[in-house]
């Protein structure tokens, strides 16, 4: 089941590319992997998945530890400035970064022998009180101060926009995000990351330029 739901995303991917005029290849394809158990894991990446997102640390810990060193794991979570040292330690990205103190935390807790921890910066596009993320207003002023940090590199954008009832809708917004990680990629830090698309949305983030999916449901089925 997961592998033949990983060949019909793969599919989507290529067709969504074509729609937009893009190389599928240059797409990273995200399992998201929040209470999925290392069997489900292990199932995703003999199918060829090699990407995958963890939302909490204690979970993820035991994950990296019992699978192959091969895998690029993600940070997909909320980050507790409490465990951004050991989210430093063993991701290879963060996709969620939006406070100065936890940036500062992952930089001097960075093995140096794992090279720059990759990080996206999480925008808070539909400015929800309750939605973890920067506004755009303060995006500048952020990436200025990341400047000073050597040990993580900036790659560029996160974002988990409110739910969009129509394809219009969805692609309105991602349109809108897409145009903010233009505007800003080349202003203070080169941008060549837009991390965004869920299993519900990923078509449209795609054809609006998104360079990261990351889908939960759509590969390992819906959580238990």
């Amino acid at each position: 089941m997961i592998s033949t739901n990983i060949q019909k995303i793969n599919s989507e991917i290529k067709k969504n590319c074509e729609l937009s005029g893009r190389n599928p290849e240059k797409l990273v394809l995200i399992g998201a992997s929040k209470s999925q158990p290392v069997e489900k894991i292990q199932e995703a990446y003999e199918a060829g998945l090699k990407n995958f997102g963890e939302n909490y640390l204690q979970e993820a810990e035991s994950k990296i530890g019992n699978l192959s060193e091969t895998i690029i794991w993600h940070f997909i979570g909320s980050i507790q400035s409490r465990k951004a040292k050991k989210i430093a330690e063993i991701f290879d990205w963060v996709h969620t970064l939006d406070s100065i103190k936890v940036a500062k935390k992952l930089n001097d807790s960075r093995p140096k022998s794992k090279g720059a921890l990759n990080v996206c910066i999480q925008l808070n596009i539909d400015l929800e009180e309750t939605k973890s993320g920067i506004y755009e207003e303060d995006l500048e002023h952020f990436l200025e101060e990341m400047l000073s940090l050597e040990n993580i590199k900036v790659r560029g954008l996160m974002v988990i926009p409110r739910p969009r009832e129509t394809l219009e809708e969805q692609i309105e917004i991602f349109r809108k995000i897409e145009k903010i990680y233009s505007s800003f990629s080349n202003k203070v830090i080169r941008f060549d990351t837009l991390s965004m698309g869920m299993s519900s949305d990923y078509g449209a983030a795609i054809q609006e330029g998104a360079t990261m999916i990351r889908i939960g449901t759509g590969i390992f089925g819906p959580r238990k």
